[in-house]
């Protein structure tokens, strides 16, 4: 059975870090694209990065790009997400998503494309 389990959400204050995990098992995921999402309440799923299963590849949203880095671990089988510079609107619900197909050439940010979901990670950042 494939799951994907966050963590590392929590309470911060703007201008603070988090680093959030996501824990991939079932498969290795060393060939395939994993991306995070994020929902603030009565808002839509959106996209926040992606990270290719070919090395040095990722994506960001303009939103967060340049405070946030996505990377991975394939021996480990865990991709991360390490959040800097926090701000109130980063507040959300955070999700791990993988792409079940292998060797993808797209970095998708359409959260259809993806068919593996966590069961997400709560990040509240105070002002």
């Amino acid at each position: 059975q494939v799951q994907l389990v966050e963590s590392g959400g929590g309470l911060v204050q703007a201008g603070g870090s988090l680093r959030l995990s996501c824990a991939l098992s079932g498969r290795t995921f060393s060939d395939s694209n994993v991306a995070w999402f994020r929902q603030a309440p009565g808002k839509e799923r959106t996209f926040v990065a992606a990270v290719s299963w070919s090395p040095g590849s990722e994506y960001y949203a303009e939103s967060v790009k340049g405070r946030f880095t996505i990377s991975r671990n394939n021996a480990k089988n865990t991709v991360f997400l390490q959040m800097n510079s926090l701000k109130p609107e980063d507040t959300a619900v955070y999700y791990c998503a993988g792409d079940q197909r292998t060797y993808a050439s797209i970095l998708y940010i359409e959260a259809y494309e993806y068919d593996l979901w966590g069961q997400g990670t709560q990040v509240t950042v105070s002002s």
